[in-house]
């Protein structure tokens, strides 16, 4: 079973109520059943900055999955400025080597935005290069949309097929790298969640199964024996735990 800890901000907790985003999920931790794994919601960078040591401690925690959405939106400090983010990228680059250090194999997850008004060629690069800095395993890529009301609405927009140009030089540097390798041939918890519902015409019966490791990376299993290590039927297995072999890595 898995718990999902989600806000528009999650790691601004607390502070309109004297306390703070790591007080609360220890206090969760507390009292979560021993098959229960905890996931954390997104949290903007100068929010988690100020709890580094810890977010590390609470996210190596045998029940809290080694996952965090920390979207940085763009590698220019320029254009962070522009779109009034209170976060340098070296701030985001502190929390990236932090966690990186200290919570073996975490998956950091992340936001690009592509063709935001005022971004130069140069800027995009900065982008690129954070990307192949960090190899972030998830990417959430995105073009610039003038939202009603903003201030970046009413500024020149980027020409489309700029735009169109560095989303696909972002998808491209992100496609390059798979953080997956590590996986192979090594023995791995896994939280079982349910079948994987991608082909949902077949029965059940003829469904994978899929579920996440530790790290929050999805693991999809045959319905055999061997995949699952036991001769319990799939649905047995949903909200438990297992070991198994890893034999392919995308």
């Amino acid at each position: 079973m898995e718990i999902w800890l989600t806000s528009e901000d999650t790691g601004a907790y607390g502070r309109d109520i004297d306390t703070d985003l790591p007080t609360l999920l220890r206090s969760i931790i507390h009292i979560m059943p021993s098959h229960t794994m905890l996931r954390l919601g997104m949290t903007n960078p100068p929010y988690i900055l100020e709890h580094l040591e810890a977010m590390a401690d609470i996210m190596n925690h045998p029940r809290v999955y080694q996952f965090l959405h920390v979207p940085v939106q763009s590698g220019s400090n320029p254009v962070l400025e522009k779109m009034n983010r209170e976060y340098s990228v070296e701030e985001f680059s502190q929390i990236c080597d932090y966690l990186i250090e200290h919570v073996p194999h975490i998956t950091l997850a992340t936001d690009i935005i592509c063709g935001f008004p005022t971004e130069e060629e140069e800027h995009h690069q900065e982008s690129l290069d954070l990307l192949k800095k960090y190899h972030l395993p998830v990417v959430n890529i995105s073009q610039f949309y003038p939202r009603p009301g903003t201030v970046a609405a009413k500024w020149k927009k980027v020409p489309s097929a700029i735009v169109k140009k560095r989303s696909g030089d972002v998808t491209n540097i992100f496609n390059s790298y798979n953080t997956n390798t590590h996986y192979l041939g090594t023995e791995q918890l896994v939280w079982i969640i349910g079948f994987d519902d991608r082909k949902s015409s077949i029965p059940d019966s003829q469904k994978q199964i899929m579920g996440h490791t530790k790290a929050y990376t999805k693991v999809v299993l045959n319905q055999n024996p061997e995949s699952l290590g036991t001769d319990q039927p799939a649905s047995a297995l949903f909200g438990k735990c297992v070991k198994i072999q890893v034999t392919e890595a995308q």
